[in-house]
């Protein structure tokens, strides 16, 4: 039961995350209409600033000030470089966001080198959150924090004794996922500023006719997206790792989730990211091979099938193209995603 529950809270802890950086993505084209291929590049580059910032004054105001120097980043850029291909439609801003990718990859090498860099967490995020401790005689109990040793040691041999504990960083990451989710939603269907940016997306002449500066609403939501993307970028790369690979082992997948909840729906994004997270978790927490699992399943192999290659791999191997497969099965069944609003 603890390790059900442990798989289930990792799965959504890295669903989360996926969400963190998806979101401000999913902002990003839903109010431009950009499809930005430089987002994962940018929570990179907010995992290396976190990194810098933290080795001066710590790491809970490099929480706030790295997204903010990638927002301000971003924002450049929009004004500078993606505000004048705008009018020539979606492929330049497609290629210029695509050259960008690869400018912020070199830098962050020529800036930070090629190797992973210790991103530590504050003191107090470090160890367990929690731990489950699953006794074959009084149950499952759960303890805040590590549990000590003797707890999770049993001196009779018949009594089976299993801890097992749950990170606090994943916890904060889930935290600060659903408080940016909240902000987010209420940011845009509650404030004045939300019925701003949406407007001008759909009617950009009554907006400005109204005395708002349209080209600079689109400023402030695409480096708004960056900063999300930043904040991700702390949280992740104190979390996992800083490398300078980390931009294209998640970039790929951010898009799979947009494309599944729903180009340009928020809470689209949030189910696909959670979806995903749990589907990729559990194929790596059982680790039984293909054959295995389809005999299990009810289905019939033959003996040429039983004995293929194929079917000789192991669930986690397969694991990281599940989310393309669960990406195929929607753009067949379903093409606007799951909570999508119109067909493409």
């Amino acid at each position: 039961m603890e390790f059900f529950i442990i798989s289930t809270l990792n799965g959504l802890s890295y669903g989360l995350l996926l969400f963190m950086l998806s979101s401000g993505l999913t902002l990003i084209f839903s109010m431009m209409g950009v499809l930005n291929f430089a987002h994962a590049s940018f929570y990179m580059l907010g995992a290396y600033v976190g990194y810098s910032v933290s080795q001066i004054v710590g790491f809970w105001p490099a929480l706030l000030i790295a997204p903010l120097v990638v927002g301000a980043m971003g924002a450049a850029f929009e004004r500078v470089c993606l505000r004048k291909v705008h009018k020539f439609g979606h492929v330049p801003e497609l290629l210029v966001t695509f050259g960008l990718s690869y400018v912020i990859f070199e830098l962050v090498q020529l800036v930070w080198g090629r190797l992973a860099v210790q991103f530590q967490p504050p003191e107090v995020l470090r160890g367990p959150a929690f731990t489950l401790i699953n006794h074959s005689v009084t149950g499952l109990n759960l303890l805040w924090g590590a549990a000590p040793a003797e707890l999770c040691k049993s001196a009779d041999a018949a009594v089976r004794v299993v801890c097992s504990p749950f990170p606090a960083t994943r916890g904060f990451m889930m935290l600060v996922a659903l408080v940016m989710l909240m902000s987010v939603w209420l940011l845009l269907t509650r404030t004045r500023i939300g019925l701003v940016i949406q407007a001008a997306l759909t009617h950009p002449e009554m907006v400005e006719s109204l005395g708002h500066n349209v080209p600079r609403v689109f400023m402030l939501v695409f480096g708004a997206g960056t900063a999300l993307a930043g904040l991700a970028g702390v949280i992740g790369g104190s979390t996992f790792l800083t490398e300078p690979s980390m931009a294209a082992t998640l970039g790929s997948i951010i898009f799979v989730v947009v494309v599944v909840g729903g180009m340009g729906s928020l809470s689209g994004a949030f189910l696909a990211s959670l979806l995903i997270g749990l589907i990729q978790t559990f194929a790596i927490a059982f680790d039984v091979s293909l054959g295995s699992l389809a005999t299990q399943l009810g289905l019939t192999l033959g003996a040429a099938a039983a004995g293929n290659t194929l079917f000789k791999m192991t669930l986690s191997q397969v694991a990281p193209i599940l989310p393309y497969l669960f990406l195929v099965l929607i753009l067949i069944f379903r093409p606007r995603g799951l909570l999508g609003k119109r067909e493409g």
